[in-house]
């Protein structure tokens, strides 16, 4: 596709891709602005002022300026600092066997863990929680609608619920209440560092282990990661050896 040349600034071209690569920069959200052919000309006119901009400041000699000898030695510095960070980074290199025995080594963190659904009323009192399971038990309210009339979770807005959460989310004792229950049953009370709860399970869903297969690219990214940290803390300690840094 043409790279149309939309204006031009003392000779200098402002082209088609200069505006989409502008709004590219830009936050989804605020790109999403832009899209539009108006949008596009607003951009384009941004792009004419600030080839002005450039302009004014070359006829005005700034680049001899001591202000802008000073911020292009800023700007030198933080290039060769990335530079060197993205050398690092793109020198790490392992093998097929590595991602696998990787896998293997963290089977746990790539399976996906059991999982609960449960509901439940806070309240501050086990005599609370028990008057609470009586007016459950004798129908005389809902669980939901006992949650919204007297729990002081925020929960209580959605008859209690806390959604589907993984096994080592939620503090031990409600946990080792809620995984062991059956749907639909609701718990005695139990007594944690929040107060009383009364737990109702909607849902449980096992653990299930994962496959290499399945997870493979995961593996691989989070496999790149770990050897990135490992790389660039071993580069740091190499270089605090023989670098000299003075503490003032």
């Amino acid at each position: 596709m043409e790279n149309k040349v939309l204006a031009t600034v003392e000779g200098v071209e402002i082209t088609q891709d200069q505006v989409e690569n502008f709004i590219k920069r830009l936050d989804p959200q605020q790109a999403m602005q832009y899209q539009s052919e108006e949008g596009k000309k607003q951009i384009l006119q941004e792009l004419i002022n600030q080839s002005l901009f450039l302009a004014d400041a070359k006829t005005n000699e700034l680049e001899k300026s001591d202000e802008f000898k000073n911020e292009l030695a800023k700007m030198k510095d933080m290039i060769l600092t990335q530079l060197n960070v993205n050398k690092l980074m793109q020198s790490i290199r392992f093998e097929q066997s590595d991602i696998q025995d990787h896998f293997k080594s963290n089977l746990k963190k790539f399976s996906t863990p059991e999982k609960a659904d449960t509901s439940h009323i806070l309240v501050d009192t086990e005599d609370e929680c028990l008057d609470i399971q009586k007016k459950i038990a004798e129908g005389e309210l809902t669980f939901e609608e006992a949650a919204k009339a007297h729990s002081k979770c925020p929960s209580k807005e959605k008859g209690g619920n806390l959604g589907l959460y993984p096994k080592g989310q939620m503090v031990p004792e409600f946990e080792a209440v809620a995984f062991n229950m059956g749907k639909g049953e609701i718990s005695e009370p139990v007594k944690t560092q929040f107060g009383y709860h009364i737990i109702k399970l909607n849902e449980k869903q096992k653990a299930a282990e994962a496959k290499f297969d399945d997870v493979k690219e995961t593996v691989t990214k989070d496999l790149i990661s770990l050897k990135q940290r490992e790389e660039y803390t071993k580069k740091i300690t190499d270089m605090r050896d023989k670098y000299t840094i003075k503490m003032l």
